[in-house]
């Protein structure tokens, strides 16, 4: 079987940079010798002047960029990609538009064929489980809350820790994975911005400069710094 490989990053732009800056490094790694990027631009309303941002970005630094709203059959320019990059915006909105065009399936066996699969926020909650620890407000009603399942886990993009000195009343990000693990058994990686997951078969990279926080059910919150490996997470829901 082809080598698995992904690279799932919490935020497309840091404070006080620009869009992808802060990972453009990682991207270059990951995406090797790739050429041609399929970018899938459904988690926002504005299709085309999403498509021609990311253009604008990855084409100076070596790709050809196409989109998928483009393409007269969505599903053979998934299969016909050499690499596939899933954009940040609202989660539901990008898993209602794979529900509609039936691209889930097509998607899992190109990743699973090898394909490098680049997603940021929202593009990283869908290669995941399920998209249940997203922090987007459904403005949609999408099929069901299963998503591309590329990893047996949960992302929780720009998690963000308790402030001491907040005065906010409601819950903390870390509350609302515990009450997920009530109901719900994936590990969740609360994965802060300037945070990303590079997954090489069956080895898992924490990437960036700020770490991550690791939930597993029935456990302890576990945190990580960049560079550790994360392995455990590829065994499925109770490492």
């Amino acid at each position: 079987m082809a080598m698995k490989r992904l690279l799932l990053i919490s935020n497309s732009t840091q404070h006080g940079q620009g869009y992808l800056d802060h990972c453009e490094a990682e991207i270059r790694d990951f995406l090797r010798s790739v050429e041609r990027v399929l970018f899938v631009p459904f988690a926002l309303h504005d299709r085309p002047a999403y498509a021609e941002k990311v253009r604008q970005r990855m084409g100076p630094m070596g790709y050809e960029v196409t989109s998928l709203h483009e393409a007269p059959d969505p599903i053979e320019a998934v299969r016909g990609t050499q690499a596939i990059f899933i954009g940040g915006g609202n989660t539901f909105r990008l898993l209602d538009a794979l529900y509609a065009l039936d691209l889930l399936g097509p998607i899992r066996r190109q990743v699973e064929g090898g394909i490098p699969y680049l997603g940021a926020s929202a593009g990283s909650n869908v290669a995941c489980v399920t998209i249940k620890t997203t922090n987007d407000m459904p403005i949609v009603q999408p099929t069901g809350f299963d998503a591309l399942n590329l990893v047996p886990f949960n992302i929780n993009p720009h998690y963000i820790d308790p402030d001491p000195a907040s005065t906010h009343q409601g819950e903390t990000r870390e509350e609302r994975i515990r009450e997920f693990h009530e109901v719900n058994d994936p590990p969740v990686v609360g994965l802060r911005e300037g945070s990303m997951l590079r997954i090489e078969g069956s080895r898992v990279t924490l990437k960036g400069r700020t770490g991550a926080r690791i939930f597993v059910k029935e456990q302890e919150p576990r945190e990580f710094a960049p560079g550790a490996s994360l392995d455990f997470l590829l065994a499925g829901p109770r490492p």
